[in-house]
């Protein structure tokens, strides 16, 4: 596959970046890329992926446009209030480039659908709002072979990593969190708040992170830092990193799972 001229022009300024190059490109062009969770981290996230020119996206939510969206999700706008989030998601994507395929699966994920909705991924990018879920997607990965991009924020505080727990000398994201929060409640924007620039920067570093993960073994930018959490405060502003350690006793991705 190559770069036909107004693609090459899009992405020029991509290619001329030693850490990617036209050899990064094309590898980001051949990806696919499954979010998980198309609200305050999956929308900017989704904005920057497409900006890359990964060439195939699901987009996965089961919830609606409210209102109260509209200050961080950016690709909303007020004409989308009601419809499905990952329909209008996808919407949003063939209006921006007609050149990526996207779909759309109105589906909350469960243990019923969540192999088939991860399966083919290069890597999946979990921006989803509860623990249940994003442990689920986590061993889903293990069991499947995928790397995962994990991304959290709450009020002024973020988190990113890229997990591997496929991997023998990797953690996964339970390995992170444990066991203790596979229930389906967790804080929530609504009761506690959340800066809408603050979600519009974990979701752009996150797209970035996966984006590391696609460029492994084709641009120099491709080194994904598995297993390496990064905290993220707004207030500060700081970044700091934080190295995660596998649990050989992990149901997730251990020895004895």
């Amino acid at each position: 596959m190559t770069l036909t001229p107004d693609r090459l022009e899009r992405f020029a300024r991509h290619i001329v970046l030693p850490e990617v190059g036209g050899a990064g490109q094309m590898a980001l062009t051949d990806a696919h890329v499954v979010l998980v969770g198309c609200g305050g981290i999956g929308s900017p996230a989704l904005q920057y992926l497409a900006a890359a020119g990964i060439g195939r996206l699901t987009l996965v939510d089961d919830d609606v446009v409210d209102v109260s969206n509209l200050q961080r999700q950016t690709i909303f706008t007020p004409s989308d209030i009601g419809k499905p989030k990952a329909e209008a998601a996808a919407e949003w994507v063939r209006r921006f480039d007609l050149g990526l395929e996207v779909r759309a699966i109105v589906q909350r994920v469960g243990i019923d659908n969540v192999a088939q909705i991860l399966a083919g991924a290069s890597v999946v990018l979990d921006g989803c709002d509860n623990f249940a879920t994003r442990l689920l997607v986590s061993d889903t990965c293990v069991k499947l072979g995928l790397p995962l991009t994990s991304a959290a924020v709450g009020r002024f505080q973020g988190q990113v990593a890229n997990f591997a727990g496929h991997l023998s000398d990797q953690p996964c994201y339970r390995c992170f969190v444990g066991d203790a929060f596979d229930a389906e409640d967790c804080d929530t924007c609504a009761a506690d708040g959340v800066l809408g620039a603050m979600v519009g920067m974990v979701g752009t570093f996150a797209a970035m992170h996966a984006m590391r993960v696609l460029l492994a073994g084709q641009a120099a930018l491709g080194v994904p830092q598995f297993g390496t959490l990064q905290l993220i405060d707004g207030l500060a502003p700081s970044m700091r990193p934080l190295r995660i350690a596998k649990d050989p006793n992990c149901k997730g991705c251990g020895s004895t799972r």
